[in-house]
């Protein structure tokens, strides 16, 4: 993140927009972005820094395009020169608009680009966290699930085993003997 402060007193730091059609093929993106980049250096300009934004959707349409690349460049040169750069940018064939302005002082260069990129990193990390959250969630549902299955099995395994336990003989004829001559019986 570079800090823009101009190498001399008479001369000062300019940031550009620069908008062109975005259906254009690559030939005539980079002649395009050479002229540009020529007219500044003519001018005496010094570049300090691009960034490439690539294509935007446009608010409204502009030369029948509803879509356009975005180049922002950072040039040092003579405040003098400004409007005769301005006036030559209106000339460029296929540049829509152009955009020229001073930066506050001591202006911090983030490049979108990177900046970009990072996001993506970052949201790609998100996803995959939620995604493994959802996962270990659902694994834990199904873990208890089966927890709770085994349980329930081993406890009518434990009835069943029980009850259908073989009685033995000796305790089974004394219960009947026990049943049978009980004088309370009535029958």
């Amino acid at each position: 993140m570079p800090i823009l402060t101009p190498s001399s007193e008479d001369v000062r730091i300019y940031e550009v927009a620069v908008l062109y059609p975005y259906p254009i093929n690559q030939k005539e993106e980079q002649l395009l972005l050479k002229e540009v980049e020529q007219v500044f250096t003519e001018a005496g300009g010094k570049q300090v820094e691009k960034d490439v934004w690539g294509n935007r959707g446009l608010a409204y349409s502009i030369g029948g395009h509803t879509e356009g690349n975005f180049v922002i460049y950072y040039y040092e040169m003579d405040p003098s020169k400004i409007k005769e750069v301005d006036e030559a940018l209106l000339i460029i064939p296929n540049l829509l608009r152009h955009l020229i302005v001073k930066p506050p002082k001591d202006y911090q260069v983030l490049k979108y680009s990177d900046q970009y990129s990072k996001w993506l990193k970052e949201r790609e990390t998100e996803t995959q966290k939620r995604e493994r959250e959802t996962e270990e969630a659902l694994k834990k549902k199904v873990a208890d699930r089966a927890k709770r299955q085994a349980k329930r099995a081993e406890e009518q395994k434990k009835e069943t085993e029980e009850s259908a336990a073989p009685i033995e003989k000796k305790k089974l004829t004394a219960e009947l003997d026990k049943i049978i001559s009980d004088d309370e019986l009535d029958l």
